[in-house]
């Protein structure tokens, strides 16, 4: 898709003091002949770090556009690590970041626009999507993230409490102009549990930016030990206990390299890498190096991770949770295992090792899926064309 814009970026952090608009300017949420001004509201947890880095370096360069980004750190910090309800809850945290950072903004600073990612995000700033478009973009709805939360930590509460829940985030989710789900899974939820007109619904995944990703090369080293690498900075549930436990024993015909951000044990056949950051040269060297990505999660919703290892040319062996199995498919782009479950994940390790043929087909089909699916440069665009729709309809 061709744009044919320039875009103006400014963050957030670089906003301050107070800004007063003037009467010459145009009503908030209306573009007029101006360029659109688009801000976007992005939570800063786990891969959705990633999804922003991705989004806002293919729309930074998009022209004729004018961008205010939000990046909402987890941690609280400032008043929202004071206020006892509040650093205690992230849709708390985040939907007061929100709030503030788009309140300050309606002076000078004005959107025709608004981008939430996700819906923990926007359950403070209902009034405002009611009043300038709005898109929401969510990974998993929050009765999806119940269904897998217990290894997140989370907990549902009592019958009420989930109720007003359940109200607030529909509330917000009827408010926005357009959603978009990162998968199926979580679209099915909005419009069964949450009653979304499906057609105010598209399906985007975050993608991988394909241009850093190059498609994979053939190995030279023939007849070395295969390499399997696990990319998950929460080692727990993504299951890296689990896979430790399967792999071992085959080390000398297998490696496995391990990515996260957990002190693990080094034991024979198993290097690990702590200090990786996200889209970084040596996260792309160790995924260009790897036979096959393991990550046998015990809850997920649709890891960035597996979309990076597609990318990367690498089949994937990985827990049936969430909306892995949209991507994963068996005997196409990998093998699909039942999480906690070290014996059926030794033998997919093991059926991996031993065929190469295999190997190489499903890391194809898995780097032709990525090349339809999973381009971020292209989603983002996609994301961009919505947006402007909302402005100019």
């Amino acid at each position: 898709m061709a744009l044919r814009t320039k875009s103006r970026s400014r963050d957030a952090a670089s906003q301050t003091g107070t800004r007063q608009g003037t009467s010459s300017e145009p009503p908030f949420g209306s573009a007029g002949n101006r360029q659109p001004r688009l801000a976007f509201v992005m939570e800063q947890t786990l891969g959705h770090v990633t999804h922003y880095q991705n989004l806002r370096g293919a729309i930074d360069s998009a022209p004729h556009i004018a961008t205010s980004w939000f990046p909402l750190p987890f941690e609280a910090t400032g008043l929202t690590a004071m206020l006892p309800l509040v650093k205690s809850n992230w849709s708390a945290r985040a939907s007061w970041q929100a709030w503030q950072a788009l309140q300050f903004g309606r002076g000078a600073n004005r959107y025709d626009a608004v981008f939430f990612h996700t819906q923990v995000t926007t359950l403070l700033s209902t009034r405002l999507m009611r009043r300038v478009p709005a898109v929401i973009s969510l990974d998993a709805t929050p009765l999806n993230y119940d269904a897998v939360g217990a290894a997140y930590g989370h907990h549902t509460g009592s019958g009420r409490v989930e109720a007003v829940k359940r109200a607030l985030n529909r509330r917000a989710l009827h408010a926005a102009m357009a959603l978009i789900t990162w998968c199926d899974w979580a679209r099915t939820s909005l419009v069964n549990d949450y009653g979304v007109d499906p057609d105010r619904i598209s399906v985007i995944a975050p993608g991988v930016n394909l241009a850093q990703w190059p498609g994979p090369q053939p190995r030279q080293d023939a007849g070395a030990p295969v390499r399997f690498l696990f990319v998950g900075a929460d080692f727990p549930r993504k299951g890296g206990d689990v896979l430790l436990e399967a792999f071992r024993g085959l080390e000398g015909a297998c490696e496995l390299h391990v990515v996260t951000k957990a002190q693990v044990k080094l034991e024979p056949g198993i290097s690990v890498y702590t200090n990786v950051t996200p889209n970084s040269d040596l996260l792309r060297r160790l995924y260009a190096k790897a036979d096959v990505f393991v990550l046998p999660t015990h809850a997920d919703c649709f890891p960035v991770a597996v979309q990076e290892a597609m990318a990367a040319g690498l089949p994937v062996i990985a827990s049936d949770v969430g909306a892995i199995g949209e991507a994963v498919i068996p005997a196409e782009t990998g093998m699909l295992v039942p999480p906690g479950d070290p014996a059926a994940l030794r033998e997919a390790l093991l059926a991996m090792a031993h065929d190469l043929p295999a190997r190489r087909a499903m890391g194809a089909r898995a780097r032709r899926i990525a090349e339809l699916k999973y381009d971020s440069a292209a989603n983002a665009h996609r994301i961009l064309d919505i947006m402007l729709h909302l402005v100019e309809s």
